[in-house]
């Protein structure tokens, strides 16, 4: 009789589960960029509770809760690193800690991206990387600290700079390899996770960052991280003076070259960021269609954002005064 019932079972269980045709080997995951410790740029490094603030655990539940399975966390380097060069700030390095820790009693995995868009503050004066004053050394020396400091927590991976910007030519290449090298010096397991130029944006990735496929990385765990928001000119502002006609597979349309590109070179990636504005029915069924396509893909993604200090800012999906935002409801459909 088991032998008899296994082909039909086999069939029935192939007719009702999902279609996915994977670009990578990674399972599916959707994420939540949580918001608050790269906030307060005007002031660096700033005091903690005043300029910014780290997710409390409270915030860590709730999305734990729904099913988010990967928490991402900004943070700025300036805080993390007060002089170039010099030893990680005890206190950032503690926070970070206790947030990894808050993270594990949940069984969410965390990466780590630092905000900085290729500069770094010092003083009136904001350095880009990959100029003399701020340089690729110094770059690979802030990661190599890192890796070191949370070698034993539980990083997924580190998103080793947010949309890299005004860094032109081979520059944010070499940078991108300094900070592999530095990492893999004192960590091989980890994930490394690689913004591109322009944004990242997902639709012009194959123009913009078809030189990356190249970065070498020995433990061959590089992700790479395309931005994908669906209004006029990818920015995620969603100014409706200027928006064309809606159309409900914008979404894909925008996200496709990068997910073609992953496959034409067996590439690992991840969209990193990715939001809608949710007083708008049609922006949400444009998410909708969109994660549909990317999970037929295997191809992970982090909602752009949440944070307890975004208040109304309309793609935050932060639940406010006890309430899910209108966003929530299309999430939860992937992440069960």
């Amino acid at each position: 009789m088991k032998n008899c019932l296994t082909p039909i079972l086999f069939i029935l269980i192939t007719i009702i589960s999902p279609t996915k045709t994977n670009a990578q080997d990674l399972p599916f995951k959707l994420g939540i960029n949580l918001c608050g410790a790269e906030f307060g740029f005007q002031n660096l490094p700033g005091t903690l509770n005043r300029d910014y603030v780290y997710p409390t655990e409270s915030d860590i539940q709730y999305f734990a809760r729904k099913g988010f399975g990967v928490i991402a966390l900004p943070f700025r380097w300036e805080r993390i690193q007060h002089e170039l060069n010099g030893e990680l700030d005890e206190n950032e390095l503690s926070e970070i800690k206790s947030f990894l820790v808050k993270c594990s009693r949940y069984n969410v995995q965390v990466s780590l991206t630092m905000q900085n868009f290729a500069s770094y503050t010092k003083g009136n004066k904001v350095l880009i990387l990959g100029t003399a004053r701020l340089d690729y050394d110094n770059y690979k020396d802030v990661w190599k600290k890192i890796a070191a400091a949370f070698i034993n927590y539980n990083v997924y991976g580190y998103d080793i700079m947010n949309e890299p910007r005004n860094i032109f030519g081979k520059k944010w290449f070499k940078a991108a390899q300094h900070a592999i090298n530095g990492i893999r010096e004192v960590d091989n397991n980890v994930y490394i996770i690689v913004d591109g130029e322009n944004s990242s944006n997902s639709y012009d990735w194959k123009h913009d960052n078809n030189k990356l496929r190249k970065l070498k990385d020995p433990a061959d765990k590089i992700i790479f991280d395309a931005h994908c928001y669906f209004d006029y000119n990818h920015s995620g502002s969603y100014d409706g003076k200027f928006e064309r006609k809606i159309t409900a597979n914008m979404g894909i349309e925008k996200v496709k070259p990068f997910v073609d590109w992953l496959k034409k070179y067996n590439k690992k990636g991840i969209i990193g960021e990715f939001g809608v504005p949710g007083n708008d029915s049609k922006w949400l069924e444009v998410m909708d269609n969109f994660l549909a396509y990317i999970y037929k893909n295997g191809i992970s993604a982090n909602y752009w954002a949440a944070g307890a200090w975004w208040n109304d800012y309309p793609l935050s999906v932060h639940p406010q005064n006890g309430y899910d935002k209108p966003q929530m409801a299309i999430l939860e459909k992937y992440l069960r």
